[in-house]
């Protein structure tokens, strides 16, 4: 039986990472047939959109999607291909495991660090529902924020609206309780900012301690966001799943990429009820475009839970132990791997990819 996939190839370094991706997923012997679609940048400036149709046509279709690193523009133009295709497929759940690899040089090598960040991925600030400067319908909101509530606003302000539901809340932390019991782990923390934001974060709250009360055999405690910043610091090994709104988990996920040895160590999905997005945390990184240079590890792990979400966990396991074993050895790995950046015995995007399938056998 083969698979079907939607391979989204991204733009700068996105198109070499898919291709390194996409040769060791094969590598494992399951059989997948790759829709390839073109998304970003690139496809902007022939097309007017970043995101075709087609895209969202081919994901529906195969309900699982490998999407290669895609350039977010700053300040200005299209908000972001990620967030638009986590809100258009409901992909409500973003998970970001952070796990330290023997070999991996960190700050934190003598931790044992294996957690995981459960994020949600359609409300809070990642809404979207913004009022922009000087525009009459911002003036209005703020006078209507100052005959509601009391408030004053700046009238040289910009406005964004924070939006958190019981039902994005709910579904969220019972998806990080499903996680730990289904991976085998122990305790689900649930992080917010209650203490200040009384109404979205104190909602957040008080619903993952209602679904805690119905997941009583999986430990539960909570932690102020702030607090569990400096929590991950000192002691990571005490965690194991992080359930968070969706600005937090977005920044919380690249502090634990940080504590195992940066982004190019970060994989992620992308979950909702009728399908799946499998990504790297990190971004495009388009100054190193077509320069075979960047650290493929990232998607390939991204890679490996797409396996184990299709219920290859055998091939998954044995694409994530070639991983492990490629950057233990330090021989065939990317210059961001190496005791020093500039090490002329650095291989590339593609040659890494290599090693690991001659690591798989």
């Amino acid at each position: 039986m083969a698979y079907e996939v939607t391979l989204i190839t991204g733009d700068g370094t996105g198109p070499e990472l898919a291709e390194a991706t996409r040769r060791c997923i094969d590598a494992t012997g399951v059989k997948i047939n790759w829709d390839v679609q073109e998304a970003g940048v690139d496809v902007m400036e022939r097309l007017g959109t970043p995101v075709p149709d087609s895209v969202l046509e081919s994901i529906k279709r195969t309900g699982v999607a490998l999407k290669a690193p895609i350039t977010t523009p700053v300040g200005t133009g299209f908000r972001s291909v990620n967030v638009y295709l986590r809100q258009a497929l409901d992909l409500y759940a973003c998970v970001r495991p952070c796990k330290i690899y023997e070999g991996v040089r960190t700050t934190f090598s003598d931790h044992k660090i294996d957690l995981v960040i459960v994020r949600e991925n359609t409300e809070d600030l990642y809404a979207g529902i913004e009022f922009e400067l000087d525009k009459p319908e911002t003036a209005e909101l703020i006078g209507t924020i100052k005959r509601l509530g009391g408030k004053t606003i700046r009238p040289d302000s910009g406005i964004s609206i924070k939006p958190i539901s019981v039902e994005g809340s709910r579904r969220i932390v019972q998806y990080a309780f499903d996680y730990a019991r289904k991976n085998g782990r122990k305790k689900v923390t649930a992080v917010h900012k209650a203490n200040i934001l009384k109404f979205s974060d104190g909602l957040f709250l008080k619903t993952a301690e209602e679904v805690a009360k119905q997941n009583s055999d999986i430990e539960f405690d909570e932690r102020i966001v702030d607090n569990m910043c400096m929590q991950l610091v000192q002691k990571p090994e005490l965690y194991d799943v992080l359930v968070l709104p969706n600005l937090y988990g977005d920044i919380l996920s690249d502090l634990g990429a940080g504590l195992v040895g940066g982004l190019g160590m970060a994989p992620g999905m992308n979950v909702g009820d009728k399908g799946a997005v499998f990504e790297a945390t990190h971004g495009s990184a388009p100054k190193y475009k077509g320069l075979n240079k960047v650290n493929p590890v990232a998607l390939i792990l991204s890679g490996k839970l797409m396996l184990d979400y299709l219920g290859e966990t055998d091939a998954g396991a044995r694409l994530e132990k070639a991983v492990a074993q490629v950057i233990a050895e330090g021989k065939d790995v990317t210059y961001d791997m190496k005791p020093h950046r500039d090490d002329p015995t650095a291989v590339g995007t593609s040659e890494m990819a290599d090693a690991i399938i001659k690591a798989m056998g």
